[in-house]
């Protein structure tokens, strides 16, 4: 009998200084000739350096461009308007971009190279993307990432409400867990153990990584490489059922309450951006929680839920 398929990423790096080598990364993987997209105010901030580097190893740049926008409608125009011979989809910066870049690829069933600015999910991994179809929020297939570059110095010059961020998406997969587990118990699920030890596997490996600051290169690593493997998780389970429990219901549901679902705004975009449009000190105001802050805050109340004698 034969064995399940997954797919995996063709490319891993993590580290500081490793969107400079982009160009070498690509080479390596016979990809000549790329469309790039850019989060909303970062051509300014990183344009340069993504560009040298493609140029240096004789990367064609087919096109390049700012996306600010994660509508069905808009998507589905971009990607079947670009160039015939593309032979990759790039996307640089927070959620929003890294969903639109993702989908494209999918689209055009071309490789996608995830390279987020900021460490405030595992969307950046995983094989869904998050788009506007008819004004709300919606979770649609897409493929898993061909490559992810992660520039540790660029997520590390992000402010620290996108590192807790990722924290409480990384945390919530103990709660996730436990959901799939309840629902195969009880008749509504099949549980793959292979997913359950890779995500168990990410957490932990998290949650054990010693650390005096959030900004520590270990701890960063840690966090980077247990999203990434979240994504794995999910393309083996075929679902988000290992990183995507009650506590994403309960926020969704939220959001779908709200009279305006978006004024949580979400980290799709870079925070230097906002800071240079409106001079405030942090990225975003106080009082607007990404997505993945609420989850953390929904991970904290449903593990008293299913736990309630958990300290």
């Amino acid at each position: 009998m034969a064995g399940k398929h997954i797919s995996i990423p063709a490319l891993l790096k993590i580290g500081a200084g490793a969107l400079d080598n982009l160009g070498i990364y690509l080479k390596e993987l016979q990809l000549q000739k790329v469309v790039v997209l850019f989060g909303n105010g970062l051509v300014e901030m990183f344009g340069s350096t993504v560009m040298e580097a493609l140029q240096q190893e004789d990367i064609d740049i087919l096109e390049y461009q700012e996306l600010d926008t994660v509508r069905l409608e808009d998507l589905t125009s971009l990607a079947f308007s670009m160039p015939a011979k593309t032979q990759a989809v790039i996307g640089i910066g927070g959620g929003k971009v890294i969903d639109g870049a993702k989908y494209c690829g999918f689209l055009r069933n071309l490789p996608f190279i995830s390279i987020p600015t900021s460490a405030s999910s595992d969307g950046f991994s995983s094989a869904s993307a998050s788009l506007l179809v008819e004004g709300r929020r919606k979770s649609v297939p897409a493929k898993l990432a061909y490559g992810i570059v992660v520039d540790t110095r660029i997520i590390r010059s992000a402010p620290e409400k996108f590192l807790y961020s990722g924290i409480g998406d990384m945390v919530s997969k103990i709660t996730a867990l436990y959901d799939w587990i309840f629902e195969e118990e009880h008749g509504y699920g099949k549980v793959n153990d292979f997913a359950v030890m890779i995500a168990k596997k990410a957490v932990n490996s998290f949650v054990r990584t010693p650390f005096t600051s959030i900004q520590d290169d270990l701890f960063l690593k840690e966090l980077l490489d247990s999203l990434a493997m979240s994504g794995i998780a999910n393309e083996i389970a075929g679902s988000s059922a290992p990183t995507s429990g009650s506590e994403h219901l309960i926020s969704h549901a939220l959001d779908k309450m709200l009279e305006h679902p978006h004024r949580c705004r979400q980290a799709h975009e870079h925070p230097g951006a906002h800071i240079r449009s409106t001079g405030r000190k942090s990225g975003y105001p106080r009082s607007h929680l990404t997505a993945a802050e609420k989850v953390g805050f929904f991970t904290t109340l449903t593990i008293f839920i299913e736990e309630p004698d958990a300290d």
